[in-house]
């Protein structure tokens, strides 16, 4: 449970309560011991006795504890929390929800109050968005800093990666998310117009059958955990005049697999180059080699082929949807349905002859 000052406690009352507050106990109430069947338990809750203008009142102290079924983080518990701060009082017969707030690195408890919506301030970097270039590169226009600053993007990717972590249950959570998580593969699924003149329901419950295999295929791999961005792709790079670049918007947690981010950036690559003809060819078939090349030479992880197939068929979906996508022409949208269906058929992915995939 919480280590707290009583004072500490008695000024967050008085900050969330209107009166005369003057706290006058504290201790634990029950016990994961007297919870009869349920052995598994968040956290011992602790009984607070105050006075409130001179009237006693009780209010019990929760917080969750962590574990393995997606409670890991600090932001995993929260968001918990305020749900249930949020809407346990519009419950007929449910607790009064009275305070919702944190503790800070002092011990503090610091209220959250009047909640609507949560924001991010972030440092202003300059530069510009990384998909002009490919823009740029779409009309002919390749130079020699595009392949030079694609092997950067390889090398700091192999550098992020080398980071790794043994918690293996981090691994299950991130490829259990991949396959049923809102924001990726079922959840985009969900998202497509449904009927869909160009991706028929059998050919959306085919995938989702196949993408279960690969999700037990997957837990094998467990060792592989290791730092990522999470959302690597060219809206979320930006490059500065000096030829560097900045990242925005990591996504879905610190660690991962690097498959993630490798196939997110070379995806866009195949989604440019679908634009001058079916084939990944040309300037963008380059970019793709040298990313692909430069990443594996460093690393050498032949082993990221053998994970790779599913995390293109989630950023396949992304690029693939006519909601975020709505300007494809059709063969675009057709080639890349056709890229993430085959992918899935093959247990190494052949990164050197990625059109074979193409084909219909």
């Amino acid at each position: 449970m919480l280590e707290m000052k009583l004072e500490n406690l008695e000024n967050y009352l008085r900050s969330i309560l209107d009166g005369k507050i003057e706290l006058t106990g504290i201790g634990e109430i029950g016990s994961l011991d007297e919870q009869g069947m349920k052995d598994f338990g968040y956290g011992k809750p602790m009984l607070i006795n105050f006075r409130q203008d001179g009237k006693p009142v009780q209010a019990v102290l929760s917080a969750m504890k962590g574990d393995r079924y997606g409670h890991q983080f600090y932001w995993d518990r929260a968001a918990i929390l305020m749900f249930q701060y949020e809407t346990g009082g519009l419950m007929k017969h449910h607790v009064r929800p009275m305070g919702l707030g944190y503790v800070d690195g002092s011990g503090r408890l610091v209220p959250v109050k009047d909640v609507n919506e949560f924001f991010i301030l972030n440092e202003k970097v300059e530069g510009k968005d990384y998909f002009l270039d490919l823009e740029r590169i779409k009309s002919g226009q390749l130079l020699e800093r595009d392949i030079g600053l694609t092997a950067e993007f390889a090398l700091w990717l192999a550098d992020l990666h080398s980071a790794k972590s043994p918690e293996k249950d981090l691994y299950h959570r991130r490829i259990r998310q991949l396959i049923g998580d809102s924001e990726c593969i079922f959840g985009l699924i969900d998202a497509y117009p449904h009927p869909f003149e160009h991706f028929p329901e059998k050919r959306f419950i085919d995938l989702e059958k196949k993408l279960i295999e690969w999700r037990w295929k997957l837990r094998r791999y467990d060792h592989r955990l290791s730092e990522v961005h999470g959302d690597f792709h060219p809206w979320n790079v930006l490059i500065r005049e000096d030829g560097g670049f900045s990242v925005l918007d990591r996504s879905r947690g610190q660690w991962g697999e690097p498959a993630d981010d490798v196939s997110t950036m070379t995806c866009n690559y195949l989604l440019y180059s679908l634009y001058s003809g079916p084939r990944l060819s040309g300037d963008f078939e380059q970019l793709y080699r040298t990313l692909w090349d430069t990443y594996l030479d460093k690393t050498n992880d032949r082993e990221i082929l053998e994970v790779v197939a599913p995390f293109y068929v989630f950023r396949g979906l992304v690029i693939a949807s006519p909601e975020w996508y709505p300007g494809h022409p059709l063969e675009v949208r057709q080639a890349l349905f056709r890229f993430l269906e085959n992918i899935l058929e093959e247990d190494v992915f052949d990164y050197q002859n990625i059109n074979k995939y193409l084909q219909g």
